[in-house]
């Protein structure tokens, strides 16, 4: 198993002026929240959103594959990890406005194994450059010595994710221009 989100992306790599934070942190529980320019439209990053399977980091799976995820975009739907070895239902959708808006919930992660949850939206507005796409993670529970430790690495994996969505859904591809 590799654990989802104790490690810090060093890396990582974002679509043109993406911005990612830490909005509060406390014992209890904390916010992240961000957002980036994607030069697609609207529609496409919603499409590339319905495929995490092409875009998340096999890094931050489960069972090590990226292409074991899958997101059912329908309220209930679930965001899930099949693979032969086993499989986890890491959020379920609470409310779904196509092309628009999304909200998840669940526990990504080690948050699974914590009393945590948390609820994730995402957000697709449209802009001069294609997208703005804008995500808020708020976690709340109990983890032994505060859950405020975890809110930078979450915040990072997140900016990740979302930074390699964006770039999925402008070329196909989730490495950075460099790379390419």
């Amino acid at each position: 198993m590799k654990p989802i989100f104790f490690a810090l992306a060093a890396s990582t790599a974002l679509v043109a002026s993406a911005q990612a934070a830490v909005v509060d942190a406390q014992p209890n529980g904390f916010k992240v929240a961000g957002s980036a320019q994607v030069a697609a439209p609207r529609h496409k990053v919603w499409a590339a959103l319905s495929t995490p399977g092409q875009w998340w980091s096999s890094d931050h799976s489960w069972f090590g594959k990226a292409s074991n995820l899958t997101l059912d975009l329908k309220p209930g739907g679930c965001f899930c990890e099949v693979a032969p070895q086993g499989g986890a239902l890491h959020m379920l959708v609470s409310y779904v406005k196509p092309g628009e808006e999304l909200r998840l919930w669940g526990s990504l992660g080690p948050f699974q194994t914590l009393g945590a949850g948390g609820g994730m939206t995402i957000i697709l507005e449209p802009s001069v450059q294609g997208t703005k796409l804008s995500w808020a993670y708020t976690v709340g529970g109990y983890m032994p010595g505060g859950l405020d430790k975890l809110a930078p690495a979450v915040d990072g994996v997140l900016a990740e994710q979302f930074g390699r969505l964006g770039r999925y859904a402008e070329t196909g591809s989730t490495e950075p221009a460099k790379a390419r």
